[in-house]
């Protein structure tokens, strides 16, 4: 495949980056929906000569860990021997949960035969709380969840949030990732968006205001966010917990989310923990998507993906930032090119 080729190609030329990026190839995609999605591949050799995080785990700080919850998505024709070999673990973003994942992982589990762990990352869906909020915690705990199931060879699937997280368990922990998909985010420090801090005050004012039904939440988020689509996927969060076990539901609304953790957490978010692609680097597949109409992977960051990640392939979908609702085929017929058995010959 020309993936493959390239890159040996490159290696055996022993190029590098030196700060720009170089097209090798590139092809447009009719999905169903009738969207163009561009392809490009870009590869470098810098990890030849410097170590590599494939075969050296990074070292990273003492964690507490949670336990994630999640739904298993199993095909009905499995290619895999059994669900802990070759899994495909989704990692939501900011305000998601496992939910969200919900179509697409039964999709890919039947187009691939791989099973998919759907989770829920700390403070997020079922998953317990905790009062540190970060990508160094949320790889850990996700690491953690790797080897507790005695899954092998896995790919990550990660949008935004869950990307920055899948991209850190490949740098931190290469030896439990087989390759990873990062949705609409890069390895690079940058500024979050002022909504998700607009979003935190809407959704304070509704637990303040002790809600018991959507429609009432939804009126008082509608002045922080226009969007109903957007204000769905805020409400999501909301349940009724229980008063104790066995015991009738509360007639009123709460979050799943901490939302004083996650408020705090904010100024973080936008954050990577790794600074130098010379200091570390995942030197196995990885395939970046970003949507068209989104700003969070301009071209200009491109070049520091491939110093990250020097064998990454780059998908432009059309669509803003939410890529997997907004254009569901375009992101599966990714996967399914990037994922599914290729040539090994040149």
């Amino acid at each position: 495949m020309m993936r493959i080729a390239v890159a040996r190609a490159a290696a055996q030329a022993g190029a590098s980056l030196g700060g720009r990026c170089c097209s090798t190839a590139m092809s447009t995609i009719a999905t169903a929906a009738g969207a163009v999605m561009a392809r490009r591949l870009y590869s470098s050799s810098a990890s030849a000569a410097t170590p590599s995080s494939t075969t050296t785990n990074t070292v990273p700080p003492v964690i507490s860990t949670v336990p994630l919850v999640y739904d298993l998505h199993s095909p009905e024709k499995p290619t895999v021997p059994n669900k802990e070999t070759q899994p495909i673990i989704f990692i939501h973003g900011l305000f998601g949960s496992k939910r969200n994942n919900r179509s697409i992982s039964k999709q890919l589990a039947r187009d691939l035969g791989r099973h998919i762990f759907a989770i829920d990352l700390r403070n997020h869906g079922e998953s317990p709380h905790s009062p540190r909020h970060d990508y160094t915690a949320m790889s850990e705990d996700v690491a953690a969840f790797i080897r507790s199931h005695g899954l092998k060879d896995s790919t990550l699937i990660g949008h935004s949030m869950g990307a920055k997280a899948a991209m850190t368990v490949a740098l931190t922990h290469p030896d439990l990732v087989q390759n990873i998909i990062s949705v609409d985010n890069a390895p690079v420090d940058a500024r979050l968006e002022s909504s998700f801090a607009r979003y935190i005050q809407g959704l304070k004012k509704i637990e303040e205001a002790k809600v018991s039904s959507l429609s009432a939440a939804d009126k008082i988020l509608e002045p922080y966010e226009k969007d109903l689509v957007i204000r769905q996927f805020l409400l999501g969060n909301l349940h009724r917990p229980r008063v104790d076990p066995g015991g009738k539901p509360s007639p009123t609304l709460q979050f799943r989310n901490p939302l004083g953790i996650i408020g705090k957490s904010l100024d973080h978010m936008g954050d990577f923990p790794f600074k130098d692609p010379h200091r570390v680097r995942f030197s196995k597949p990885a395939l970046f998507v970003r949507g068209t109409k989104s700003r969070y992977v301009p071209d200009e960051v491109v070049p520091l993906i491939g110093q990250f990640f020097p064998l990454f392939e780059l998908v432009d979908v059309e669509s803003g930032h939410w890529v997997i609702s907004e254009n569901p085929e375009a992101f599966r017929q990714a996967v399914l090119r990037f994922l599914e058995p290729k040539e090994q010959s040149i």
